[in-house]
Formats: C-alpha cells, structure tokens, sequence
C-alpha cells in the first residue's frame, strides 16, 4: 500500500486535497474547538493547544502519508481554498485490510450533507484503490450526529466490540461492497 503521489478527491460540490501549512489555523480550530471536540478524547500528547501543535499536526501527516502510515484529506467546497473540515483513513491493520475513519467539520457546515459526500469519496477511495475489506469508525455513544452520519452511509454498529482506550465510544463497520452510491 502506498499512499504516494497523494490522491485528491472530487465531488460535485467538494474537494478532498493534502493538507498545507497555510492550514495550521483551521487546523487549530477544527482540533481545539469545544463544539468540534465534544464528544473526542485526545491524550495529552495528541492534543493541539497552539499554532505551533497545529504546523506539527501538519507536518506529522505529511509524515506518515510519505511513509504510508495514515491518509489525511482538507475538505474544502469545490470552489475555495479554504479548509472547512478532515477527514482520514488511519489505524491500519498489519495486513493493511482493515483501516479507521476519522473525520471533523466546522460547526458552520454541519447539517448540509458535507460530511456524507466527503465520507462516501473516502469509502470508495479506500475500498477500490486501498483494496480495503472494512473500514471502521469509533464515534462516542453520546454524539448523535456521528452515529446518524454513519448508520445513512451503510455501517452498522458491532454491539460486541469495544473500545479498549475509550468504554465511551461505540465501533460502526463497514463491508466492502456495501458502500452507498
């Protein structure tokens, strides 16, 4: 697996692009919001306080995206530059078939179907260019939106799993060959 040249992403209103330094403050924002971040549970070194945290966010995923570790997409509207939410395929099984989700959006955008058309390009993306057999997504049993987001874009919660690192958060799956179109 290898996740160079970087893949962007289209849609018809969005696209998915590397993310640059010139993003370090809405990367600032999306990660240190208190609405962004209700329901996330960062350790302390995972946290982003400052400018500085932001750029080494930036930086760490150019990192791991050279060395195939994790893919970070800036979700932009397809006629801005500017960086309105993330979105990742990160937490990779050893035999690279099975890979986490992640995602954030500016509560200015939430409820406008982003987030859907955003996943939806990740999910083909990862299914048929990663080859990926499932994708998962831990989101907190709490965070309605999130567990709404995932369960309309065809993943279904595994009641048997849990988190080890956080009893908050619920584990949602999807198959290959189920993604939605």
């Amino acid at each position: 697996m290898n996740f160079t040249p970087f893949t962007e992403l289209t849609s018809a209103r969005l696209s998915l692009r590397k993310l640059k330094e010139s993003d370090a403050d809405t990367i600032l924002f999306l990660r240190s919001n208190e609405i962004v971040n209700r329901y996330i549970k960062r350790p302390e070194h995972r946290q982003t306080k400052t400018i500085s945290d932001a750029l080494n966010f930036i930086r760490t995923q150019h990192n791991n995206l050279e060395h195939s570790i994790s893919i970070v997409w800036g979700i932009t509207l397809k006629d801005k530059s500017e960086l309105i939410g993330t979105i990742c395929l990160w937490n990779f099984s050893v035999d690279k078939k099975v890979a986490e989700v992640g995602y954030d959006l500016n509560p200015k955008f939430h409820n406008k179907g982003i987030m859907t058309e955003a996943l939806n390009l990740v999910l083909d993306f990862g299914f048929n260019q990663l080859k990926l057999q499932k994708i998962e997504a831990f989101t907190d049993t709490k965070n309605e939106n999130s567990k709404r987001l995932l369960t309309k874009n065809g993943f279904i919660l595994n009641p048997s799993r849990k988190d080890v690192d956080n009893e908050s958060n619920l584990i949602y799956e999807i198959f290959d060959g189920i993604v939605n179109s």
